[in-house]
């Protein structure tokens, strides 16, 4: 059974900056990729950046800069991060963490939004 378990969300001022962190639960590996995506109030759920199983990052184009991804898979489960930088108020939103294991590619899963796996989501809000 697979959880996604997400946490760091929360205030955060303007400009400021905020880590949010999913660890997958799942033990397949093969073929995993684990990304974030974003709903903003009024908005439709879009892709901010995520890791495919060779390691390749990809990120939305008004994400690129402000937003890095990471993984650690030094723990027994991996975990992967979002670093968010000059953080706006329209950054705000629920983030969802996201898996997959049908080894599809980083950029596949950030346009088409679909994933196997789905967090909860973790709220941030700017102000």
């Amino acid at each position: 059974h697979v959880q996604l378990v997400e946490s760091g969300g929360g205030s955060v001022q303007t400009g400021g900056s905020r880590t949010l962190s999913c660890e997958y639960t799942g033990t397949r590996l093969n073929g995993l990729f684990m990304g974030w995506f974003r709903q903003s109030p009024g908005k439709e759920r879009e892709g901010v950046g995520g890791i495919d199983m060779d390691g390749k990052t990809a990120y939305s184009d008004s994400m690129q800069g402000r937003f890095v991804v990471s993984k650690d898979t030094s723990k027994p489960k991996p975990i992967l991060y979002l670093h968010m930088t000059s953080l706006k108020p329209d950054d705000s939103g629920i983030y969802y963490c996201a898996a997959d294991t049908r080894g599809y590619s980083a950029t596949w899963h950030l346009r088409t939004g679909r994933a196997d796996y789905w967090g909860q989501g973790t709220q941030v809000t700017v102000s």
